[in-house]
């Protein structure tokens, strides 16, 4: 599965220093620091959700700073345009009046793309992230275009309950690999970050991982084993989250209009297995899912008119989910 136990150590040293480093600026926000490092192992995009000034900015711009990659930011607003994602092909005059066509690459071609304030563009600009969260291309024109490879796109929405917002498509929201959500700081953590940010000396973040380190350690999670035992309980999760299925427990059949598709599968097993790698095992066990299970499917499930009227949170249905199969979470 690895060439050696020294390469697997390489790695885990690795990504132990690009954890000690977002702890060097970053206060608290342990599980969304965790959860954000799980899909930089497993190679998917992540959105991240919280009410303004709660940080997730600076924690996108902290993994940039840790890892030795190209880092692109795009503050969605709502006149963005597809184009200043993108990129555009550009008339250029000669010297005898002769034009010629020269592309300009937009910030979507960098390593680490920040999506900052998501939900602040419209749709049809939202809609420009599709090809390239998918199949790592761009096309403008009729030419596609590769993008950097490892690329990453790390979103930042508030709640859409604030003022200026467009609810991301479905189509869209199924394309990353996790939702995190950003909790407000603890009494001790406000006081830590009020003395940090107010220092004469702010901390340093040194590069500690590169591009070569990132794949590595993305090919080893790929390999990483999942006994079919483990695998048949994913199956079950997903499937129950169709409120038709005979297996949803009464949340689902009461609450939920349409579960998860197949991403939801893949993207529970690629947690898992990032987890796994996080916590020094080669193979996937039934907690790793469970721990992995409201990131991953939290953003694939959507609720009736009925549970949204009565404040009921796709959290909580999976938690309920998890309790009627007999997981912890």
């Amino acid at each position: 599965m690895i060439e050696s136990i020294a390469q697997w150590e390489k790695l885990q040293e690795a990504a132990a220093a690009i954890r000690e480093q977002i702890g060097r600026v970053v206060v608290g926000q342990k599980e969304a620091v965790e959860q954000l490092l799980w899909c930089l192992f497993a190679g998917g995009h992540a959105i991240l959700e919280g009410i303004p000034g709660l940080g997730k900015t600076m924690l996108v711009k902290t993994v940039a700073e840790a890892v030795d990659l190209s880092f692109s930011r795009i503050q969605f607003t709502p006149d963005l345009m597809p184009a200043d994602i993108t990129g555009t092909n550009l008339i250029q005059f000669g010297e005898r009046g002769e034009t010629s066509h020269r592309f300009q690459p937009g910030p979507i071609f960098g390593h680490l793309v920040l999506a900052d304030e998501i939900n602040r563009a419209t749709p049809k600009t939202q809609s420009a992230l599709l090809e390239a969260m998918q199949e790592r291309t761009v096309t403008v024109g009729s030419v596609t275009r590769e993008l950097p490879r490892p690329f990453f796109v790390l979103a930042t929405q508030n709640p859409l309950e604030q003022e200026g917002t467009y609810p991301l498509p479905e189509a869209q929201l199924d394309r990353f690999l996790a939702k995190l959500i950003v909790t407000y700081p603890s009494r001790e953590e406000l006081k830590e970050i009020a003395l940090r940010t107010t220092a004469a000396d702010a901390p340093q973040v040194r590069k500690v991982a590169d591009g070569a380190a990132i794949e590595a350690i993305q090919d080893t999670v790929k390999r990483l084993l999942v006994e079919g035992e483990v695998l048949d309980y994913a199956v079950r999760l997903i499937m129950a989250t169709h409120p038709a299925e005979p297996e949803a427990p009464e949340a689902v059949k009461r609450y939920v209009r349409y579960g998860s598709g197949p991403r939801g599968i893949q993207a529970l097993l690629s947690l898992a297995k990032a987890r796994a790698f996080g916590a020094g095992r080669m193979n996937v066990s039934f907690h790793d899912i469970e721990q992995v299970a409201l990131p991953a499917l939290r953003h694939r499930i959507f609720l009736t008119f009925e549970g949204e009227a009565s404040g009921m949170t796709t959290d909580a249905v999976l938690r309920e989910l998890l309790a009627s199969l007999g997981g912890r979470a």
